[in-house]
């Protein structure tokens, strides 16, 4: 298969040719024709967790079957059932027995142990493609398999997951994280743009750097707008989500537009007085807040200052506040 794939990119201007389907930015994500797919495979789902059946949902809507999943706790065989109708929960050597594609589902952690067991075992069939979920790892950790004959993939969709239907629709325009063989690198695209993604080419040895980068940026986003939002509540705002909503929404848009240009704040002023107030607002309400507020400031400021936005002589005063306050903090 891996040879004789082939796809086609549609341009911008495709939504003008009568494309059924146009994003945001007023063109055509990119599809494969019917000629150009890969051939139709069977599927398999080891770890029923809430990314390996949506790529699997995915991959039913481009034509290719699901035959197989596994999963062991409730909440796994809830969603295998949900996304997944009809196909049988077994083991996951009887998934391997079944399916032609293997989606490699479960905990970055599990996923060396898993694949030296299922090899060991006899599990994997030569010619079948091996696919893994994680963002950390490349298509190394694959290698038992693959002296076994299979042929791996690494495919990350960059997107969080519900574990519901809504995460198939956005896979549309998704980013995927792939590393494959050169001989697998069509293949490997191909059904990254089957199941609606965009393929983004990760070498092997950038795999953690590029991992790191996503956790830094989304899960960290996260536990920030939750403690934003603690804090509002206990200041007495009665809808911090929807006071929150639209200043996040504009701060994400411009650091995606402008990247560190678009600092605003107390930090990027250079406003020591007023970081001062809010340390001591932290450390009386929130003190689990105070080291994330401490270490983000520094960053913040050292970026402000190394692009000309925090004046030097404002700096001084700002950075003493907060190596005081970490200090204050450590006794």
């Amino acid at each position: 298969m891996a040879g004789t794939v082939r796809y086609r990119h549609t341009d911008r201007n495709a939504n003008e040719r009568g494309s059924p389907a146009v994003n945001a930015d007023g063109y055509a994500p990119r599809v494969t024709e019917a000629r150009d797919r890969p051939a139709r495979l069977t599927v398999g789902v080891v770890g029923a967790g809430r990314v390996g059946p949506a790529l699997a949902a995915a991959l039913a809507l481009a034509g290719h079957r699901p035959v197989a999943a596994s999963g062991v706790s409730d909440a796994s065989r809830r969603r295998a059932e949900t996304l997944l109708p009809g196909v049988p929960l077994v083991a996951p050597d009887d998934v391997l027995a079944l399916a032609d594609l293997v989606l490699l589902s479960v905990p970055d952690d599990a996923l060396p142990g898993l694949v030296t067991g299922l090899a060991e075992t006899g599990a994997v069939r030569p010619g079948q493609l091996l696919v893994h979920c994680s963002g950390r790892f490349g298509t190394g950790v694959l290698d038992p398999a693959l002296r076994a004959g299979a042929l791996p993939l690494a495919l990350h969709p960059v997107m969080t997951f519900t574990g519901t239907p809504v995460d198939v629709q956005r896979l549309a325009g998704c980013s995927f994280g792939v590393t494959a063989p050169a001989e697998l690198r069509m293949a490997a695209e191909a059904l990254v743009i089957e199941m609606g993604g965009e393929p983004e080419w990760i070498e092997e040895r950038d795999r953690p750097l590029y991992h790191a980068a996503l956790a830094l940026g989304a899960n960290h986003l996260v536990t920030l707008v939750a403690q934003s939002l603690e804090l509002l509540r206990q200041a007495g705002v009665a809808a911090p989500d929807r006071m929150l909503g639209p200043l996040l929404g504009a701060a994400l848009d411009n650091a995606l537009r402008s990247g560190d240009a678009a600092l605003t704040g107390p930090v990027a002023r250079g406003d020591a007085g007023t970081v001062a107030a809010h340390v001591a607002e932290l450390r009386a309400h929130s003190p689990g807040a105070l080291a994330g507020y401490l270490a983000m400031a520094r960053v913040t400021a050292d970026r402000a200052l190394d692009h000309g936005l925090l004046r030097p002589e404002l700096a001084e005063a700002l950075l003493d506040v907060l190596a005081d306050s970490a200090e204050e903090g450590e006794r």
